[in-house]
């Protein structure tokens, strides 16, 4: 007789990892300031978080959060649809759909949500979803709970686009989703190109901006970076980057947002935003608009970071925002990489398949506009001595 708990006993690969002392995940951190954590005793320079305008330790936001569970409490302890909708969400929905340009917003619990609950809602029975192959895992399982067909596309590759939508029958609805940023590549998807193509096969457009929002086209998105805010349909983002707090938003056309608010079960079935992070994410938005010279430090030492990589002989491949991937390839090597600048004092994310395709592991680095020349400066040569010593280089 079959036990359905024998795939757990054989599940052995993260022990071993763990008894070999490569163990890269689910690492509890001690202390944290934003740009340096510390882990026991051993301290590091953090560049492995989406803090991306280090507005986690903003006194602005901190005191928003602490006012909020002040007045509110600690939780709304229901769902939006009935007794968990606070003055709060309503006036960050606002705030948002203002800051986007878009006609109304609807905040979610988490980014995840927000695209499980808006795709699974939006796409029916009789209707399609197209998407890039590098697409975001929530975006791939609001598909999968949607009633309608999925169709995939290469990474950001035009012409396999055309051509996924050119097979497509007239009468069916359509929604293309991309990324704004590629979470894993910190590429940009291409708009322009993608654009006219939708228009052209009747297709609406939705782009998932977690890790644009707050980051590009001065701070607005991927949509506004390339200025075709009114061209593209709807905009998703998340609060647990650049909003230094936790839950998501998708903004467009009213109807459509009342629409998803009436039918995602994501939203409709999940406790509301607590207090403090839905006041945390207003403060966030605020301090976005006041302290505009954040998003372009973030953004400067991006560049300078993807410089001093590249000059020094890694690949970085097409990024241009400040997620800058150290490409390695085997999945070996980049643990053994991620290891010896962990003893060195600098946290990155090692990322193997099946989170990117096989032979493409890599270390995710990430910035933020709080990080200093000093730390910066150490991360670079921390990186050469590594890259030196392991051959990569």
């Amino acid at each position: 007789m079959a036990d359905l708990f024998d795939k757990c006993r054989a599940f052995t690969e993260a022990r071993d990892a763990q008894e070999a002392g490569i163990y890269p995940y689910f690492i509890p951190l001690t202390d944290s300031e934003g740009t340096e954590v510390t882990i026991g005793d051993h301290e590091l320079i953090m560049i492995g978080s989406n803090n991306y305008l280090g507005l986690t330790t903003h006194p602005k936001v901190r005191q928003a959060a602490i006012e909020a569970t002040e007045k509110y409490g600690t939780s709304c302890t229901g769902s939006r649809f009935l007794n968990g909708t606070l003055e709060l969400h309503m006036e960050l929905e606002r705030e948002l759909a203002d800051f986007m340009g878009k006609e109304a917003a609807l905040v979610f619990p988490t980014g995840y949500q927000t695209n499980v609950g808006t795709i699974s809602s939006l796409v029916g029975r009789h209707d399609l979803v197209i998407t890039d192959k590098e697409d975001h895992a929530s975006i791939v399982d609001g598909c999968n709970m949607s009633f309608g067909e999925v169709r995939r596309f290469g990474h950001n590759d035009i012409d396999h686009l055309e051509r996924v939508l050119s097979k497509l029958p007239d009468e069916a609805g359509k929604l293309v989703v991309v990324d704004g940023v590629f979470s894993m590549g910190g590429d940009l998807a291409p708009l322009p190109d993608i654009v006219p193509l939708c228009k052209e096969y009747g297709a609406k457009l939705m782009v998932d901006d977690a890790h644009a929002v707050g980051v590009v086209g001065g701070g607005r998105g991927t949509a506004a970076h390339y200025g075709l805010n009114d061209e593209v349909d709807l905009i998703m983002g998340t609060f647990s980057k650049s909003f230094a707090s936790l839950g998501g938003f998708i903004a467009g056309d009213d109807d459509v947002v009342h629409y998803v608010q009436h039918h995602a079960r994501a939203l409709i079935f999940s406790a509301s935003m607590s207090p403090a992070n839905t006041a945390a994410a207003l403060a966030a938005l605020e301090v976005m608009q006041e302290e505009p010279e954040r998003i372009e430090r973030v953004n400067q030492i991006a560049k300078t970071m993807r410089t001093g990589y590249r000059n020094m002989g890694f690949d970085v491949g097409n990024t241009v925002t400040p997620i800058i991937p150290v490409i390695i390839g085997d999945d070996m090597p980049t643990i053994i990489a991620w290891k010896a600048l962990f003893e060195g004092g600098i946290y990155t994310n090692p990322v193997i398949p099946p989170a990117v395709p096989s032979g493409s592991s890599l270390l995710r680095t990430s910035y933020m506009a709080t990080h200093t020349d000093e730390q910066l400066e150490r991360v670079l040569s921390t990186f050469k001595e590594v890259g030196e010593r392991l051959g990569i280089i």
